[in-house]
C-alpha cells in the first residue's frame, strides 16, 4: 500500500484552512535543544554555523555545516573544497558522513600525506535551519510565494561569495535529489570555478508529456499538495521510510527536527510545487537550461546511485548518462532513494576525488598483457571455418530440438549470422548498443549472439539460474537496448518493465506481438535478408564492448563483467592452445559458456538435452546420446553435472557406454572437483584426459590441472585444494593476509611468499575490461604493481607452494579469524569430505574477528538411515561419535561445533557453491539456543 495514500486517509475531512506561514530567522540546531549533541549523531557541533549571504531577493541566513574551520584549527590546509547540496525534504544532516569521513581522511593526510578536503553543507533557504520564507498562501503549482530553481541556483552565489572558498583550489560539487538539479545546475554556470560534479539519485529532464512518478502525484496534485507536504508531516514521513530496513529512531527524529510543525513545513511545500514536469512551469526554462548544459560538461563526473528509488528510476540515470558519456558510476545493489542512509558513499567518493585529483605524476596507467598473435575475433572464426573443407560439417547440434533443425553446417552458421547481422542492422541495432538475450542455449541463441557480435553490439547474458529477482537486477543495471528472447523471456520482460525494445525469437501472432511489444521477429529477419551481405555493417573494434556477463551471484548481487573482443578473442586462443583443440573437434557443452564459445574454437558444439539453469538435471545418457550426435571427442561440464552423470551411469546401454569410451577430453568448471569424483569421472570416460580448470567469470580460465596431478598434489597434505598451475599468458601474485584477515596492499610473487595464506591476484590478456557500472567495486578490484600491468583481485584465498601450484581455501570473506590465526574453509572441509558419511561440508567463523570459533556443517551421504544416524534427535547438532570423526580429519583447525544437516544451501546457478555466509548466520543462532532454519 502507498504510504503517502495511508497518511492521507487517516487525516480528518475538516482540515484547518491553510494560515499564513511567517517569515523566521535561521539558527543553529545545538543552540535550539539543551541535549543537542545526542539529538544529532554523526554531527560535530564545531562544523554548525551561520553564514549572512547576499541573494537576488535580499541578505539572508544560511544554516551550513563545514569543516573548514576545524582543519583550520588542526593545522590542515585543504586540498580543495566540497559543495553538497541536499534535496527534499532532507537538509544539510544527510552529508554528516561525507564530513566525518572528510575530517577521518584530512587527519590521516597529515600524518601520512595525501588530500584533504573542505565539505560545506548549507541548509537551502526554508530548509533544515536557515532563513524560513513567507507563505502568505498555500504553495501550488500557480502560487507566487515558493523558491524557484532560478532562485535557489542564485542563492548559491551568494553564498559561496560569503564563504571564504580557495578559488585556485579544486571545487566539487556534491548533490541529492532536487540538490543534485542544482548543484548540476550551479555547476554548469560556473564552469570555469568547477572541477568535477557528483550526483546521487536525481533527475534533469523529465519529458513534460509523460506522468511523473506515482510516488510524488499524490504529493504534487494541486489540492493535496499543501495538505501532504505542509499542514502535515506525510511527505517527510514517506521519504524517510525510504531508507533500506529503516532509519534509526535517533537519526530519523534528527531529519524531523527542523519540521516538527507546519510553520517549519513551507520550504516542503514549496520544493515539490516548483517541480517543473509540465512544459508551462515557471522552472521548466531553467530545467531545460541546466539539462542541455551538462551535455558540454567535459570535466570528471560521478553518479552513485541507490536503484531501489522509486522516484528517480534508471530512466533518469540512463538519461544523465547520455548527457554525460564519459561519467563514473558506482550502482548500489539493494539501496534506493536515501542511498547516503543506505551505503557508505564517503568511501566511493573520497576515493574517486583520490583518484581525479592526485597530487603525484598522475596514476599509471594500467594495460594487459599483450593477447597472443593468433588471436581471432569471435566472427572471424566462422570465416575461417567455412573457408576449408569444414563448411558443410556440424558446427553446432541442438539436442533439445527436433530431428528436423537441431544441426546447422558452419555454411549455414556462418549465412544466418551474417543474414541476421543485416536485419538487426537494419532494424536500428548499432554498435555499441547492448542486447539482453534471453534465449535457452542451443542453435537459435548461437545465431543470435554470433550476429551481435559481427555487427557490435554487445551481449548482455544474465541466465535464468539467477532467479527472477537476480535476473530484473541485472538486465536493469545493464540497460540493454534491446532485448531478444523466446516467449517466456519476453513475457516475463514486458511484465516486469525491463528496458530495451523487444525482438521475438520465433514469428508471433499480431496478438501476441501487440501484448509483448516486439518490433521484430529473427525468424522473420533471417527470412528477409537470406544472402545479404554485409558490406555496410562496419565491423567492431577490438577495444569494443563484446559482452556484459553476469557473475553467479553466489557472493552478493550478481556484477555485470564486460569483455571486449579483444579479451574474448584472447580467451578463445588460449582454450585452443591449452586443450590443443583442433579444426573439426566436437565438444558437449554441459556449462553454458562452452556452448557458446565452441564455433569460435572451431569446434563442433553439441547442446546436451538439460535444463541449462540446473546442471544437476544433466544424465549420462544424454551425455551420451549428444557424443553419438556429434561424434564428440570433448565434454564440458560443471561439478554438479558431473556428479548427476556419474549417479546416473547404471542406466547406459553399451552403444552410449561406447560413445563415451571415444570421449578425449573432459572438463569440469564452476568449482574445484573433490578427486573421489575425478576417479569416478575417469571410470566412465576411461579414455579421456580430466582437467579442473580454475577460473571464474572475470577470467575464465586461470589455471588447469588434471586428474593425475590432482592426486600427486593432494599426497603432499597442503592445506586446501589444487588447482594446478597458471596456464600460458596467465601470472599470479599474493596479497598475504593479516591476522583479521585482511589481504595486504603490496604484492608478493609465489617465490617471496611460498605456502603463505593470502589473496590471489592474477593478470592476463583475456580478463574482464571492467565491472559494468560499479566504479568502486572495479576500482577496488584492481592493484597497481611497477610493472604496469592490469591486476585483478580474485576474492579467493589460498597459497602457491615450492612446486609453483594454486591452491585454493576458499573465498576472502569466508576466512576464519581464530586467536591462531586466519584460515581459509578449504583447510577444514578438503579433509572432513573424505569421510564417509559426508557428502560435502562447509566450515564457518562463529563469533568475533579475531576469536572466531570454526563451526563444521555436514551434509551427509544420500542414506536416510546414515543421515539420521550423524545427529541427535532433532537437533543438528552432531552425534559425539561423528563429531569426533570430523575433528580428528580437521587436524590442528580447531573445531568448537559440528552440525548435521540434510543438505547444504547452494547458489542456484552452479548447484556446488556453498553459502557459507547463510550457514555461518544460522550456525551462529542455532549454537545460541535459538530456533532457527535455513
Amino acid at each position: 500500500m502507498n504510504p503517502l495514500r495511508s497518511t492521507l486517509s487517516a487525516l480528518p475531512s475538516d482540515l484547518s484552512p491553510w494560515r499564513e506561514i511567517p517569515a523566521a530567522s535561521a539558527r543553529r540546531p545545538f543552540d535550539v535543544f539543551a541535549d543537542a549533541p545526542s539529538r544529532f549523531p554523526g554531527v560535530d557541533p564545531e562544523w554548525s554555523r551561520l553564514v549572512r549571504a547576499k541573494t537576488d531577493d535580499g541578505e539572508h541566513t544560511f544554516h551550513v555545516l563545514d569543516n573548514g574551520p576545524a582543519l583550520r584549527a588542526r593545522g590542515i590546509t585543504p586540498t580543495g573544497t566540497i559543495l553538497a547540496v541536499h534535496g527534499n525534504p532532507t537538509w544539510s544532516y544527510l552529508w554528516r558522513g561525507v564530513l566525518a569521513a572528510a575530517v577521518e581522511r584530512a587527519e590521516q593526510s597529515a600524518a601520512q600525506g595525501g588530500q584533504a578536503w573542505r565539505v560545506i553543507a548549507p541548509d537551502q533557504l526554508d530548509m533544515g535551519y536557515s532563513d524560513r520564507l513567507a507563505h502568505p498562501e498555500a504553495p501550488h503549482a500557480e502560487a507566487a510565494s515558493y523558491r524557484r530553481l532560478e532562485q535557489r541556483l542564485g542563492d548559491l552565489d551568494g553564498l559561496m561569495d560569503a564563504l571564504d572558498v580557495e578559488v585556485d583550489k579544486p571545487l566539487v560539487t556534491l548533490g541529492h535529489d532536487w540538490g543534485g538539479i542544482i548543484s548540476l545546475g550551479w555547476a554548469t554556470r560556473q564552469n570555469q570555478a568547477v572541477d568535477a560534479v557528483v550526483s546521487l539519485n536525481t533527475a534533469v529532464d523529465h519529458p513534460s508529456g509523460e506522468p511523473v512518478p506515482p510516488a510524488l502525484r499524490a504529493a504534487m496534485a494541486p489540492g493535496l499538495l499543501p495538505v501532504s507536504t505542509v499542514l502535515t508531516d506525510g511527505f517527510l514521513r514517506v521519504t524517510l521510510a525510504l531508507a533500506e530496513g529503516g532509519l534509526n529512531e535517533t537519526v530519523r527524529q534528527a531529519y524531523r527536527s527542523p519540521y516538527v510543525s507546519r510553520l517549519g513545513r513551507g520550504g516542503i511545500g514549496g520544493f515539490v510545487a516548483d517541480i517543473p514536469a509540465l512544459a508551462q512551469h515557471a522552472s521548466r526554462t531553467v530545467l531545460e537550461e541546466v539539462s542541455a548544459g551538462l551535455r558540454a560538461w567535459d570535466k570528471p563526473a560521478l553518479f552513485i546511485w541507490g536503484p531501489k528509488d522509486p522516484v528517480f528510476r534508471d530512466r533518469y540515470l540512463a538519461d544523465l548518462l547520455d548527457r554525460i558519456p564519459h561519467a563514473d558510476l558506482h550502482r548500489f545493489e539493494g539501496a534506493g532513494h536515501l542511498v547516503a542512509e543506505d551505503r557508505n558513499i564517503s568511501e566511493v567518493l573520497f576515493t574517486w576525488l583520490s583518484d581525479r585529483f592526485d597530487d603525484d605524476a598522475g596514476r599509471q596507467s594500467l594495460t594487459s598483457p599483450a593477447p597472443a598473435a593468433e588471436v581471432l575475433g569471435l566472427h572471424e572464426q566462422l570465416d575461417s571455418m567455412t573457408l576449408t573443407w569444414h563448411k558443410g560439417a556440424p558446427a553446432v547440434v541442438d539436442m533439445t530440438t527436433s530431428e528436423t533443425d537441431r544441426t546447422l553446417t558452419w555454411g549455414e552458421l556462418k549465412d544466418q549470422v551474417e543474414a541476421l547481422a543485416v536485419g538487426l542492422y537494419e532494424l536500428g541495432v548499432r554498435p555499441g548498443h547492448r542486447v539482453s538475450l534471453l534465449v535457452q542455449p542451443g542453435n537459435s541463441l548461437t545465431v543470435i549472439l554470433y550476429a551481435c557480435l559481427r555487427l557490435g553490439a554487445a551481449a548482455v547474458v544474465a541466465d535464468a539460474g539467477l532467479g527472477l529477482k537476480g535476473m530484473t537486477r541485472a538486465v536493469r543495471s545493464a540497460r540493454p537496448d534491446w532485448v531478444i528472447g523466446e516467449l517466456p523471456g519476453l513475457t516475463v520482460a514486458r511484465t516486469l518493465g525491463w528496458p530495451g525494445q523487444r525482438i521475438s525469437v520465433d514469428a508471433l501472432s499480431q496478438k501476441q506481438v501487440s501484448w509483448l511489444g516486439t518490433v521484430a521477429s529473427v525468424e522473420r529477419l533471417l527470412r528477409r535478408h537470406a544472402g545479404a551481405a554485409l558490406q555496410n555493417v562496419p565491423a567492431p573494434a577490438p577495444e569494443a564492448e563484446a559482452a556484459v556477463l553476469f557473475t553467479s551471484g553466489s557472493t552478493g548481487p550478481a556484477k555485470g563483467v564486460i569483455y571486449t573482443h579483444e579479451r574474448l578473442g584472447a580467451l578463445v586462443a588460449l582454450l585452443r592452445r591449452q586443450f590443443d583443440v583442433k579444426p573439426g573437434a566436437s565438444l558437449i557443452a554441459g556449462f553454458a559458456p562452452f556452448a557458446l564459445l565452441g564455433p569460435a574454437i572451431g569446434a563442433t558444439s553439441v547442446t546436451p538435452d538439460m535444463s541449462v539453469t540446473k546442471p544437476a538435471t544433466l544424465t549420462a545418457q544424454a551425455v551420451a546420446e549428444a557424443a553419438l550426435a556429434g561424434k564428440a571427442t570433448m565434454f564440458f561440464g560443471s561439478p554438479a553435472a558431473l556428479r548427476n552423470v556419474v549417479d546416473t551411469s547404471g542406466a547406459l546401454s553399451e552403444e552410449q557406454s561406447q560413445a563415451l569410451r571415444r570421449i578425449r577430453l573432459v572438463l569440469s568448471a564452476g568449482a574445484p572437483v573433490h578427486p573421489d569424483l575425478l576417479d569416478a569421472v575417469q571410470d566412465l570416460f576411461p579414455n579421456a584426459e580430466i582437467h579442473t580448470p580454475y577460473g571464474m567469470t572475470e577470467g575464465l580460465l586461470q589455471a588447469d590441472i588434471t586428474r593425475e596431478q590432482v592426486h600427486e598434489a593432494m599426497s603432499t597434505a597442503q592445506p586446501g585444494v589444487c588447482v594446478g598451475r597458471p596456464v600460458d599468458g596467465v601470472h599470479f601474485r599474493l596479497a598475504p593476509l593479516d591476522e583479521l584477515g585482511r589481504p595486504a596492499e603490496d604484492l608478493l610473487t609465489a617465490e617471496e611468499a611460498p605456502g603463505v595464506l593470502s589473496e590471489i591476484v592474477v593478470s592476463a590478456a583475456h580478463l574482464k575490461a571492467a565491472y559494468d557500472r560499479l566504479w568502486y567495486t572495479d576500482r577496488q578490484s584492481r592493484r597497481d604493481t611497477a610493472d604496469g600491468l592490469l591486476w585483478h583481485r580474485t576474492g579467493d584465498i589460498g597459497h602457491i607452494d615450492a612446486e609453483g601450484r594454486l591452491w585454493i581455501q576458499g573465498r576472502l570473506q569466508h576466512v576464519i579469524t581464530t586467536p591462531a590465526g586466519p584460515i581459509g574453509p578449504g583447510v577444514v572441509e578438503t579433509p572432513v569430505d573424505t569421510l564417509a558419511e559426508v557428502s560435502r561440508s562447509a566450515a564457518v567463523g562463529v563469533g568475533p574477528e579475531g576469536t572466531q570459533a570454526v563451526v563444521v556443517i555436514v551434509e551427509p551421504v544420500r542414506s536416510a538411515t546414515r543421515s539420521a544416524s550423524l545427529s541427535v534427535g532433532r537437533s543438528p547438532l552432531a552425534r559425539p561419535e561423528f563429531a569426533s570423526a570430523v575433528r580428528r580429519a580437521a587436524g590442528d583447525a580447531p573445531v568448537a561445533a559440528v552440525l548435521v544437516v540434510e543438505e547444504l544451501p547452494t547458489d542456484i546457478r552452479h548447484n556446488s557453491k556453498i553459502d557459507r555466509s547463510r550457514l555461518a548466520s544460522w550456525a551462529e543462532s542455532v549454537l545460541a539456543g535459538e530456533k532457527a532454519s535455513l
